[in-house]
């Protein structure tokens, strides 16, 4: 028999593709070349193309099989290689700038105290404008932020989480909802209502709205329910991550509509003091919340 051509990497992009379903959110070129590939050396396919989500063929589950062994035994051992050099102790103190982010964040934590129980999680309480800044007062260890400063900030790395699409939020009966997607124009006689938080941290307002010279009056709350039930009561817009109001459009409560032709992407970065930037558990926390989030959020791609 040949040399196999399989490596770590095509299991992970196995992996990852049953993991979110969906082929467009896993395949770049190079891992579409990877598979390729695959299939080429092992002459049959490994997964439907146009189903959705991904069915496997035989021979693509007998690959994903042996992706769980494999991968789940590298973790478990680089893990155990990692407390032998380094250490398994250290501290996390997570500061977040983003009101909506504790639904994807809390499950990764619960996940890197199973495989780290020596590090200390804990969450930096109340929202913070500037997250960053709590990292060098020594305040915190990981900030959750919307933009990649590392040009400004040179002790400092900004690890790339995922991209995620923001959405606008309508009543149910709204007249904009006959439009193919929003534009800055349509919120001039609107009320948007917001977290109470600077311009410059909502996206809607620094790239769409303030270009355009657009600036409809507003409204804040705190709570994405009650930003929520302002919206469906017909009191404004607002502007939130598809994840996070996934379940209220499903069940009916308030409507979405795109903003822009091609929709308005947000961005999340992990934010944490250069020195830590290789330790073995806050790479592997980065990877879990890349990998979890990619798996369960809808409207998230990879960065």
């Amino acid at each position: 028999m040949p040399q196999s051509p399989l490596e770590l990497r095509h299991l992970k992009t196995l992996r990852a593709l049953r993991e979110t379903g969906n082929l467009s959110r896993v395949t770049q070129s190079a891992l579409s070349h990877q598979l390729k590939g695959l299939e080429s050396h092992y002459g049959t396919e490994l997964f439907e193309r146009k189903s959705s989500p991904v069915q496997f063929t035989a021979a693509g589950q007998r690959l994903l099989r042996l992706a769980d062994v494999v991968l789940q035994h590298v973790d478990d051992g680089e893990r155990d290689v990692a407390r032998l050099v380094e250490g398994a102790a250290g501290s996390l103190r997570i500061a977040v700038e983003c009101h909506t982010c504790f639904d994807w964040l809390m499950p990764a934590m619960d996940a890197l105290r199973t495989r780290w129980p020596e590090v200390d999680l804990d969450i930096v309480s109340g929202f913070h404008a500037d997250p960053v800044g709590l990292l060098h007062q020594g305040k915190a260890e990981v900030a959750i932020v919307s933009e990649s400063a590392e040009s400004e900030e040179s002790n400092v790395a900004f690890l790339p989480l995922f991209g995620f699409e923001i959405v606008a939020i309508l009543p149910n009966d709204h007249a904009l909802l006959s439009r193919p997607h929003l534009t800055a124009r349509h919120f001039a006689n609107q009320t948007l209502i917001t977290y109470p938080v600077p311009d410059e941290m909502l996206d809607l307002v620094r790239r769409v709205l303030a270009p355009a010279g657009v600036a409809p009056a507003r409204r804040t709350t705190e709570l994405t329910v009650a930003m929520l039930q302002l919206v469906a009561s017909g009191r404004g817009l607002a502007a939130l991550p598809l994840w996070a109001v996934k379940s209220y459009l499903d069940r009916g409560y308030v409507a979405s509509q795109r903003i822009g032709a091609h929709g308005l992407t947000g961005r999340l970065y992990a934010a944490v003091p250069a020195p830590l930037r290789e330790r073995p558990y806050v790479a592997e926390f980065v990877r879990l919340m890349r990998e979890m989030s990619l798996a369960t959020l809808p409207g998230v791609t990879l960065l």
